[in-house]
């Protein structure tokens, strides 16, 4: 069998099944199901037929001696695939392919809205991801534990990568003082979106840092970048003042005592003659970056919207997927990372990821150079 890099990669995996119903090696399951999402495919029928036209090309260099499972194996298979696992195998696997040192790694959280189950009580599945600026990849997936929330998720993320001299980036929900801890434990940094779900301490640092900006910061040591943008008839100002004048800050809430600076986003819109402002208020553990450093990281925690959850549902259509039973969504969910951080890392077709996608299924040899990215012969 010619190895890839999903075999090189994932080979190691345990297979769920019991050795007498192994009839179809694990490496075919997986290999056959990955590169039928990278094609276009959602679900098992449509993976079991992708496979039998491929049927031949898979044989090049995959044990088919029992030809290709039925939709029932692989929907088995990958319900009972141990997800925890797979995510380990998939975070290995990118860190080969990129590190996170210097980078910006934005941390956030996606809802699998089909998979809610109202018949059986059953929340809709829940995954935190960590998407890295640099690399322009996923590097990796939690779920969230049921009648939980994305604060428990992010310190088992956290802990599995290896996050040394990055920056990490979370919304409001992801501002907690033991998750600021565990950055800066493991050598990173962080910034953090402030909001009111920290109480006594956002209105501290809100009533300070709007204090300071109706004075323009003159009474304290800061730093300020300004930026002006727009189209289609909107403008819009953003200016971001920094400062690192936070020791009474840490006086009066000591749990936080990895905060080294503070910072406000004033923003002012005009559209259609209405002007309206707004302020967001962020923390750091950055002791020596300018508000340009912030301004960029700030701006950059978007693209795990925009390069990751936006993508999985246009072009994978993740939101519609109604799996609902065992592990199945879950490891789909991942296979799509796997297939996107593929098709991303494949630079050889100048084109898209929707008409990459296309290109594969249309062509054998740029299939396998997809298939083989990042592989390392032994």
């Amino acid at each position: 069998m010619t190895e890839t890099t999903i075999s090189q990669v994932f080979s190691d995996l345990t297979d769920p099944r019991v050795t007498r119903t192994q009839r179809h090696p694990l490496v075919n399951i997986l290999t056959i199901s990955i590169c039928a999402i990278i094609c276009g495919c959602d679900d098992f029928c449509a993976i079991e037929e992708y496979g039998k036209s491929k049927q031949d090309w898979f044989s090049e260099f995959l044990d088919l001696s029992h030809g290709i499972p039925s939709h029932d194996t692989f929907g088995d298979v990958l319900n009972r695939l141990n997800p925890k696992e797979f995510g380990e195998a998939f975070i290995r696997w990118v860190s080969q392919l990129g590190h996170l040192n210097d980078d910006i790694v934005a941390i956030d959280g996606k809802v699998m809205r089909s998979t809610l189950d109202k018949a059986s009580g059953n929340p809709a599945i829940h995954i935190v991801s960590a998407w890295s600026v640099k690399n322009n990849l996923c590097f990796g997936q939690v779920k969230v534990a049921d009648k939980s929330n994305e604060i428990t998720a992010i310190p088992i993320l956290l802990k599995l990568l290896d996050i040394k001299g990055a920056t990490i980036t979370t919304d409001a929900m992801g501002c907690q003082y033991k998750i600021g801890d565990q950055i800066v434990d493991k050598e990173a940094n962080y910034l953090l979106a402030l909001k009111g779900n920290q109480g006594e301490f956002h209105d501290d640092v809100k009533f300070f840092l709007e204090t300071q900006l109706a004075k323009h910061f003159s009474t304290v040591e800061h730093s300020v970048h300004k930026t002006v943008d727009g189209e289609h008839g909107r403008v819009e100002q953003r200016d971001i003042w920094l400062t690192t004048d936070v020791d009474w800050l840490i006086e009066r809430h000591p749990k936080w005592n990895t905060v080294k600076a503070i910072a406000v986003v004033d923003s002012t819109r005009e559209s259609g003659g209405k002007v309206s402002r707004d302020k967001r208020y962020y923390i750091t553990s950055h002791a020596d970056k300018s508000a340009e450093f912030l301004a960029m990281a700030i701006r950059s925690h978007w693209h795990v919207e925009n390069k990751l959850h936006w993508q999985l549902d246009v072009s994978f259509n993740e939101d519609q997927n109604r799996l609902r039973s065992g592990h199945a969504a879950e490891n789909i969910a991942l296979m799509n990372k796997v297939a996107l951080n593929l098709l991303k890392n494949e630079l050889s077709a100048k084109v898209g990821v929707k008409n990459k996608r296309l290109k594969a299924g249309w062509d054998n040899n740029y299939m396998m150079k997809v298939l083989t990215v990042g592989f390392k012969a032994v």
